[in-house]
């Protein structure tokens, strides 16, 4: 039993292994600029292991790239809103870390992810929208306690801002000219001021002139 264990642990840590070969390529060269046998070259292991690993090829392979990242991201959105219910101001401090966190901890499944998503089969698409749904209601709760009388549909547009905000690591030069860690005070702290900064009232529409 005990080498039975072992053998799966080390069928799913290599598994991970190759699945984050595929992330980087998919991002580096795009997903149909990228074959099974240069996953398997990069990950050094032969066409017929790889599919024994995956079996539905780089489809595969993509799902199993963004449905989970999607799950954890929802965890940890709901996480930090259960950590924080009695406070907003904090709650959304704490969403801001955890997303920047991810952020520049993982700049190649955000560009798979942004680039890429329409390639997953539609199962597995629709999951991952759903997923992206419910992680923004997540930031859409806590913005309209931090700003009263904000409209939710106002509060997704700040969120969807701050998430672009936050997702524009992967194309930065990060560590070259700022290091990983200014880079990552810099987005917090702007991100925190976008979200945070008394916003923009809507102005009743006014009449609409005959022609």
């Amino acid at each position: 039993m005990e080498t039975e264990l072992s053998g799966r642990r080390n069928g799913s840590r290599r598994k991970r292994e190759i699945l984050d070969v595929a992330v980087k390529l998919f991002a580096r060269r795009g997903y149909h600029g990228v074959s099974m046998d240069d996953i398997g070259a990069a990950a050094n292991i032969t066409g017929p292991a790889l599919y024994h690993h995956f079996k539905g090829g780089k489809e595969e392979m993509l799902g199993e790239a963004l449905v989970p990242v999607s799950e954890r991201m929802l965890a940890g959105g709901r996480r930090c809103v259960s950590l924080h219910r009695a406070d907003p101001h904090t709650a959304l401090e704490a969403l801001v870390d955890f997303h920047v966190a991810f952020a520049v901890e993982s700049p190649e499944i955000i560009i798979v992810h942004l680039q890429e998503l329409d390639r997953l089969p539609d199962s597995a698409r629709r999951e991952v929208r759903k997923l992206q749904r419910e992680y923004v209601e997540q930031w859409v709760g806590v913005l309209v306690e931090v700003h009263p009388g904000m409209k939710p549909e106002e509060a997704r547009v700040l969120a969807h801002g701050a998430f672009g905000l936050m997702n524009s690591t992967p194309y930065q030069s990060v560590g070259d000219e700022v290091s990983p860690d200014h880079v990552v005070a810099l987005l917090k702290s702007a991100t925190l001021q976008a979200l945070t900064a008394e916003p923009a009232r809507s102005e009743p529409a006014g009449p609409v002139n005959a022609a």
